[in-house]
């Protein structure tokens, strides 16, 4: 999905309007329309920042909403053939079915990665065994990982806090 559809798809998730997001993103009443049909049309592709902007507001991380052209299944075989290179996930059989495994002896094998795919199957499985419903899952998927959101949102609070300790400081002065 491109990240125009990811936009569109997470802003429909949320019931709002291209209007009303485009509102919230400064742009004005008369443009927001069709600023926001531009970016969910593919005419235009948001900056990082604005990226990020979309992020709060869907409260998801910005790797959600920019992922990989993925619409063409000649797309997302090169996407896999691209993170097998990069990372050794590669293509086997078990059980009759097609799986994707990590391959511990590729030069690029990362625990870190294999743990954060463990932890990947684990949210899954809660959902088959019935743990977990579907919403609370996506609601996990989209705002992967967890602990960088509030390190973002902690660092935005920091500097917002900053800036009010600055402005009380100069009235007093």
């Amino acid at each position: 999905m491109a990240i125009g559809e990811r936009i569109r798809w997470f802003r429909n998730r949320i019931d709002m309007t291209q209007k009303e997001l485009g509102m919230r993103l400064g742009f004005s009443e008369r443009t927001a329309v069709i600023r926001m049909g531009q970016y969910e049309n593919e005419k235009r592709k948001p900056k990082q920042e604005m990226i990020n902007e979309l992020a709060q507001i869907f409260d998801v991380a910005p790797e959600a909403i920019n992922v990989p052209d993925i619409d063409s299944y000649i797309g997302l075989m090169h996407t896999l053939f691209a993170i097998e290179d990069k990372y050794g996930l590669t293509i086997t059989k078990l059980n009759g079915q097609v799986c994707l495994t990590q391959n511990v002896n590729h030069p690029s094998y990362d625990m870190h990665l294999a743990e954060r795919l463990l932890e990947w199957c684990n949210e899954k499985s809660k959902v088959d065994t019935g743990g977990m419903r579907i919403e609370e899952y996506d609601q996990w998927r989209y705002r992967y990982p967890a602990d960088k959101l509030f390190a973002i949102k902690e660092s935005l609070d920091k500097r917002k806090n900053e800036i009010q300790g600055q402005m009380t400081d100069s009235k007093k002065g």
